[in-house]
């Protein structure tokens, strides 16, 4: 039994279902842009064990009540994402989120299931994906290119190195982060935290040639790595751990500190200006951030700025948020000494630390190359690895499937 809108059935008849079964209640976003109405929620009443899928619950739905319930599905097994939806206001796969966990996150006592977001409806909880995720997929060149001439066998690649992408190549492509990016709300022409983090599967492995002409790519880009704000949506959203966000800032860091990418977008400047920030003060000069990001305050692009953000700051300073001599003469924390020896210690380091939470147990071996550029040449002047430190092509072909 169906309703629309608003109206609800209540609960009669839940005492009459068969032992371990529940009823629940549907509510689903429904349009089909070919009847040209608009959007409207429609109701079905199903009994399932709480332990069932939310999509076990839409697909007795759409074979009981409606057929013409639009839903994309195809393992069931959270593993081909073709069944991301959102459910009550949050992504996910709708074959790995249980109806009692999704009842104990509702609001209203009913389960509200709507298509994702950032990408346009084609029928239903179905969107188009070709529109948008995987455009942007194709943005960023998702193969490998490898340097020549190659190899008379196969590629010998240290363990190591393949440990460090395993996060980036657990991504299903279900979507579910570019569902929840506030960044491609405000900006669709963002390349998107799903096409970021396959972009970092292939600047990770050595066995690619074209790091630094990737990297360069999407630093020059406006709407490329530097357009992140860091809101962590992505890395809540993803079923498989993948923290998209995360190898977006490793891709910034490389391109940074591993090849001294300075960007049109002064994404490295900009990244410099709070290092230096913090080590001066302790704390963010705000006052400084838009000059030193520009190449100091005589730079012409850091005056063009500076004039842009006059309404900004005469704001600011006639709600006395901040007073000139706030921004003059910027305060120090008290303790430098501290601070000096937390800087000390990091530039003293040989490497750069990675951590990989993907990754649950630590590498017995701990001469894994530090550096992106390390692992980029840990094949180059060096013996090959032996088998048990290096992955063939077949088993890396293995772990990408």
């Amino acid at each position: 039994m169906s309703t629309i809108d608003h109206t609800t059935n209540g609960t009669t008849g839940a005492d009459d279902a068969p032992e371990g079964i529940e009823q629940f209640t549907l509510r689903l976003r429904r349009y089909d842009p070919e009847s040209g109405e608009a959007a409207y929620y429609e109701e079905f009443e199903i009994e399932l064990e709480p332990h069932r899928s939310v999509l076990d619950g839409i697909l007795q739905a759409k074979a009981q009540e409606d057929g013409s319930i639009g839903i994309r599905c195809s393992c069931r097994a959270a593993i081909c994402g073709s069944c991301g939806t959102r459910i009550n206001g949050q992504p996910g796969l709708a074959c790995h989120t249980h109806l009692s966990e999704a009842m104990a996150r509702s609001k209203d006592g009913k389960i509200t299931v709507e298509p994702m977001g950032n990408m346009p409806v084609i029928k239903d909880l179905i969107v188009d994906m070709d529109a948008v995720h995987w455009k942007k997929q194709a943005r960023v060149t998702p193969w490998l290119l490898p340097s020549e001439p190659l190899p008379e066998r196969e590629h010998i690649v240290p363990r190591e190195s393949m440990v460090d992408v395993t996060q980036s190549m657990a991504c299903i492509q279900c979507g579910a982060c570019v569902s929840d990016c506030l960044s491609m709300e405000i900006d669709p022409l963002f390349v998107g935290p799903a096409a970021l983090a396959k972009t970092y599967r292939f600047v990770g492995d050595p066995r690619d040639s074209r790091h630094a002409e990737r990297l360069s790519n999407l630093a020059e880009d406006p709407h490329g790595i530097y357009a992140c704000t860091h809101c962590f949506k992505c890395v809540e959203a993803c079923p498989k751990g993948v923290a998209p966000m995360n190898q977006i800032m490793r891709l910034r860091r490389i391109a940074s500190q591993d090849h001294h990418i300075v960007d049109r977008n002064n994404g490295e400047r900009h990244e410099m200006a709070i290092v230096n920030s913090v080590k001066r003060y302790g704390t963010l000069n705000e006052a400084k951030m838009v000059p030193d990001s520009y190449g100091g305050p005589l730079h012409p692009a850091a005056a063009k700025e500076l004039l842009s953000s006059l309404p900004v700051i005469t704001t600011a300073l006639l709600r006395r948020k901040v007073t000139p001599k706030s921004a003059l003469f910027h305060h120090k924390l008290p303790d430098q000494d501290q601070i000096k020896r937390i800087y000390r210690e990091v530039g003293e380091r040989e490497g750069r630390l990675e951590f990989n939470l993907y990754v649950e147990q630590p590498d017995e071996d701990d001469t894994a190359p530090t550096s992106h550029a390390e692992r980029a040449g840990a094949d180059e002047g060096s013996a090959s690895p032996t088998p048990s430190k290096g992955l063939t092509e077949a088993e890396t072909a293995q772990k990408d499937a």
